[in-house]
């Protein structure tokens, strides 16, 4: 087989839009293969960017003030001691340091998180019974 008819061969999968051709002539094989052109991809439509409503809202000081309070373990958050109880603290709720503010059930066992300084809870930022990981943001708080 010469390179013309290995031309004519190309231009043939052009036109037909082909983009695998093997042929064999005794035992010689001739596998062409052509690339196609790369389809652009279109950039979807742009989404609004929705962020999940916090659990509960007030006026705060900026986000920049805020102090945030991390799950120090991987477990399951809860808001008060059983489904039935208050939560232990709400957005608004004034803590001093050693309050208890939610538990995080790991390996069955409960573990009391416990605020570390005086302030002003501003965000609860996990649904009660909700997976949490290690260093998740539980709650951002107000120093006072």
């Amino acid at each position: 087989m010469d390179t013309k008819q290995i031309k004519e061969l190309a231009e043939t999968m052009k036109e037909n839009g082909l983009t695998l051709l093997e042929l064999t002539q005794g035992d010689v094989i001739v596998r062409m293969e052509r690339r196609t052109e790369p389809v652009l991809a279109v950039a979807p439509a742009a989404m609004p960017n929705i962020q999940p409503e916090p659990v509960a809202q007030t006026a705060t000081p900026a986000e920049s003030q805020w102090i945030e309070i991390k799950s120090p373990m991987v477990g399951v958050f809860y808001r008060g001691a059983s489904p039935d109880a208050e939560p232990f603290v709400k957005v608004g709720s004034r803590v001093k340091k050693g309050d208890t503010l939610c538990i995080i059930e790991a390996m069955k066992l409960l573990n009391e998180i416990n605020a570390e300084r005086d302030g002003e809870i501003a965000e609860v930022c996990v649904q009660d019974g909700q997976a949490v990981e290690y260093a998740q943001v539980l709650f951002k708080m107000v120093q006072e």
